[in-house]
């Protein structure tokens, strides 16, 4: 049995770990919510780490409001990258390794290729610095960790893109979906599967990965398959639209290449593929 910690586990990606974790029953997984375990408070996570054995720590806590950490930097900087930090020195002194998920806002859009772990970062966003800032704190005390960059996160759980959608199609509403941007969405309960296994076939592998599901799409065909897949595409009206006012600035394009991962780690499925599974199993 490994003991395992999950933080940030009433997120939507910790709701996913705790969904799936039960299928992993040589895991031992403690899941801690914000409430519970506060990392951005080193004497809690001291204590917590003193008290129990940990095999390795998979920190779902984020702070991940794009639009407020403009103008919440200072709280943004204090979840993304203080309390990184903190867990990281706390795994380095403990031994325990850390698992940690990062962004493709780490990337200021400009490549016209999926970006590489190794090409130059460069957020044009708070949410991005910060997540970047995380990332660092991580690289400077622990050796033994595992940086996961992700994108377009969504699943059933949580404020999301994906559940937004639906509950518009439900309204009946006129939906003005952006086409300036190109991403991929990723089904966070693939992300949480993933991780899992690698912890359960106890990989050595560290440092920092992408992931995010197979191929890309923009913001409106992302919405235009979430409503055809759900069968709501004549509920609403579906605009294309070139514009979108946001306070935070958004890179063009932030598709991520997986090569490392897939040869490292294994399959990953293709976006339209695990939405339409997604939606089966919820809708």
């Amino acid at each position: 049995m490994k003991n395992i910690l999950v933080t940030g586990a009433n997120g939507q990606l910790g709701s996913c770990f705790r969904k799936h974790g039960e299928k992993y029953p040589e895991l031992n997984i403690d899941f801690k919510s914000s409430g519970e375990l506060d990392i951005s408070n080193i004497a809690e996570v001291k204590k917590l780490f003193s008290s129990r054995s940990y095999h390795c720590c998979i920190n779902a806590a984020a702070y991940t409001n794009v639009e407020k950490a403009e103008t919440e930097k200072k709280k943004a900087y204090q979840i993304n990258a203080e309390a990184v930090g903190n867990l990281a020195e706390v795994c380095a002194s403990q031994q325990v390794k850390l698992i940690h998920f990062s962004t493709d806002y780490v990337f200021d859009g400009s490549s016209s290729t999926p970006y590489r772990e190794t090409d130059e970062v460069n957020p044009i966003n708070v949410y991005g610095a910060s997540k970047l800032a995380g990332e660092k704190q991580i690289i400077k005390v622990l050796d033994d960790h595992l940086i996961f960059r992700t994108s377009w996160l969504y699943s059933e759980f949580g404020h999301n893109f994906f559940r937004t959608i639906l509950n518009k199609a439900e309204e009946k509403a006129t939906l003005n979906i952006t086409t300036t941007q190109l991403g991929t969405p990723t089904n966070a309960n693939d992300l949480a599967i993933y991780i899992l296994d690698a912890v359960q076939k106890n990989s050595s592998a560290t440092g920092i990965y992408h992931f995010s599901n197979l191929g890309h799409a923009t913001w409106f065909d992302f919405a235009e398959e979430i409503l055809k897949f759900s069968g709501k595409i004549d509920e609403v009206v579906l605009n294309k639209t070139g514009f979108f006012k946001t306070l935070a600035q958004r890179p063009e394009y932030s598709v991520l290449s997986k090569a490392k991962a897939l040869q490292d780690f294994g399959e990953i499925r293709d976006w339209r593929r695990s939405l339409r599974d997604l939606i089966d199993e919820v809708v």
